[in-house]
């Protein structure tokens, strides 16, 4: 798809991305060497280091012709934002504020109730917001994540495809994986 920017004429080509926030993703796993699929160890993505792939791929600098000054990111499809994972106790004791600008009416939310009375979509909404630069081309870089509770979404048909398969993070087969061998010992 190629879409026109404003009065410039620019046309981008615009690709659909799926991330799952439930599926564990290797580019932002912290656990190294990758254990077995089945390990009790593996974690979906934290909330700040999906938020911050999500913050990249809706810019565009995984792009070679990225430039800070066009918008030439792509569209972010989120599934699953109900099962956001978020680590320690950030769930319960992380507060978000907003201000009118009247005396008085500073006005707090835990994450805990934002995601009761709103859903994990508008935290990974916020999350998101707050990684993007804050210039003029943040409104509509943030227009293109779209977000959702459950598996459905009406985005499928854009959804990248290679081989007939969307591009969810997968698992590695586990003939690929090959144990750590130790070092042989120096001699002096």
């Amino acid at each position: 798809m190629s879409q026109t920017n404003g009065l410039t004429r620019l046309a981008y080509s615009r690709a659909w991305h799926h991330v799952s926030a439930s599926t564990p993703h290797h580019a932002l796993s912290t656990i190294k060497p990758i254990p077995a699929p089945n390990s009790p160890l593996i974690t979906p993505p934290p909330l700040g280091r999906l938020a911050s792939r999500i913050a990249i791929l809706l810019m565009g600098k995984h792009k070679p012709i990225f430039d800070p000054s066009t918008d030439c990111g792509d569209y972010v499809v989120v599934t699953n934002c109900a099962a956001l994972h978020t680590t320690g106790k950030k769930r319960w004791q992380k507060q978000y504020y907003r201000h009118n600008t009247r005396p008085g009416s500073l006005k707090q939310i835990s994450m805990d109730q934002l995601m009761g009375k709103f859903g994990g979509a508008e935290v990974l909404r916020k999350a998101v917001s707050g990684m993007l630069p804050k210039n003029r081309l943040r409104d509509d870089r943030l227009a293109r994540l779209k977000a959702f509770e459950g598996d459905a979404h009406p985005y499928k048909e854009n959804i990248m495809m290679f081989g007939g398969k969307s591009l969810v993070a997968e698992w590695p087969v586990e003939e690929e994986i090959q144990p750590a061998t130790e070092a042989p010992e120096s001699r002096i």
